[in-house]
């Protein structure tokens, strides 16, 4: 039985359609809004969508092109407006929408548009990679989107100086133009050759971590740097170390100096934790429509523990985080007490443990022990910011943290 997804957040048209295509023998699911509607097209996998142009919380087609953007038109999509237009049409169509209907619509229009969608089969494209641009409803990400694009213009060579919980691959993607291809440096062990650069043309050379790469691997980075314009290349490359460190590693000056003409630092995951439930959530629908995990759902409570985690590996930890999540859960919905028995107790969690059973002077230091330790995760070790945070004197925590024996490994001070 062909399953139809109706969205419009009108009651009486939901009901009225839901009527007419049941009699008709097709499996309806309704969506009162786009919220709705993203949670039915993860769960219930429609055959064909109605999606209505007007709608209180995102319009239908801001929703058409949040589809568009991250691959999920996987299935014929039919807009329907009572108040439409040319223009409207054509936007929609052009943006993937096999068909526009207006309303009050006619029994057979319906009808016909929905069999011609049922006979559709629509082209099969590989999953694209999740970049910047997968999240179009998070006003940080876009303005930072528009940094990098700017950038971008002027320059073909990008790094992005970062410490823990970063989001390097994210913004690198989001400068990878349609099905360009790309090129993680780091993943290349043998010396670099010219067909190579050839085969990544047109494309983006990417490094995670530019402090990670061997002397090889250096000497193959800047090779590639000599040829971007050759060979249309851009390149985009994190790094949690400053030009003096990688200088005394080694690094050959004049690479350092291209590498560091234009660079730009990213907020850390730990900084955008109020995106996070949105990265998980869109994590989880990539990873479920290339087949990776089977369909799942996150509940509000699991993606506000998610919220409250620090980060410190960045987007690829949460995507693992999330991967190990969908598998691991035996119900549709992931459900806090799910996130709890991956990740463990979550800083909020230990914070409510006070030790009040304990003498003051012991309850004082527990609670300070476990104050500073919950503000140093969620800064992921960075010392300045963590003193301006807590309103010490850069000698004075550092003191504190050695009385409270709190370890700090390598230093990161910002």
């Amino acid at each position: 039985m062909a399953k139809i997804l109706v969205v419009d957040d009108e009651v009486g048209i939901r009901e009225l359609l839901s009527e007419i295509l049941s009699d008709e023998g097709y499996d309806v699911v309704l969506a009162e809004n786009a919220t709705a509607a993203r949670n039915a097209r993860l769960a219930a996998r429609p055959d064909v969508v109605l999606l209505d142009i007007w709608m209180p919380d995102t319009d239908g087609v801001t929703l058409l092109k949040e589809w568009s953007a991250n691959d999920l038109l996987t299935m014929p999509v039919i807009m329907m407006s009572g108040h439409g237009t040319i223009d409207t049409a054509v936007e929609a169509v052009r943006l993937g929408a096999m068909d526009f209907l207006e309303k009050p619509i006619a029994l057979q229009k319906l009808l016909a548009a929905v069999r011609r969608g049922l006979q559709r089969q629509p082209a099969v494209r590989p999953r694209a990679a999740l970049s910047l641009a997968s999240f179009p409803r998070s006003g940080p990400l876009k303005e930072l989107r528009r940094r990098l694009e700017q950038i971008a213009e002027k320059s073909r060579v990008l790094t992005l100086r970062v410490s823990g919980g970063s989001i390097v691959e994210l913004c690198a993607r989001c400068l990878q133009t349609g099905g360009a291809p790309w090129f993680d440096l780091a993943a290349l062990t043998q010396p670099i050759d010219l067909s190579a650069l050839e085969n990544a043309r047109g494309g983006v050379l990417f490094v995670e971590d530019l402090a990670n790469l061997s002397r090889a691997q250096q000497k193959n980075l800047s090779f590639a740097l000599e040829r971007l314009e050759k060979y249309d290349l851009r390149a985009v490359f994190g790094c949690s170390r400053s030009t003096e460190e990688l200088a005394n590693d080694g690094w050959d000056p004049l690479t350092l100096k291209r590498l560091f003409e234009v660079t730009l630092a990213p907020p850390s995951l730990t900084e955008l934790k109020d995106e996070v439930p949105e990265m998980a959530n869109q994590a989880l629908v990539q990873l479920s429509e290339s087949g990776e995990v089977p369909p799942r759902r996150f509940a509000t409570a699991a993606l506000n523990v998610l919220r409250n985690k620090a980060w410190p590996g960045g987007f690829n930890e949460l995507r693992a985080a999330v991967r190990s999540l969908a598998l691991g859960t035996l119900e549709d919905e992931i459900g806090a007490e799910d996130v709890q028995r991956l990740l463990g107790r979550t800083p909020s969690a230990a914070a409510s443990a006070l030790p009040l059973d304990l003498p003051l002077r012991e309850a004082r230091e527990s609670f300070e022990r476990m104050y500073f330790e919950y503000h140093l995760q969620l800064e992921s070790g960075n010392i300045t910011r963590l003193a301006e945070k807590t309103g010490l004197e850069r000698t004075h925590l550092y003191r504190k943290l050695k009385q409270l024996g709190i370890p700090l490994g390598r230093r990161n001070d910002g």
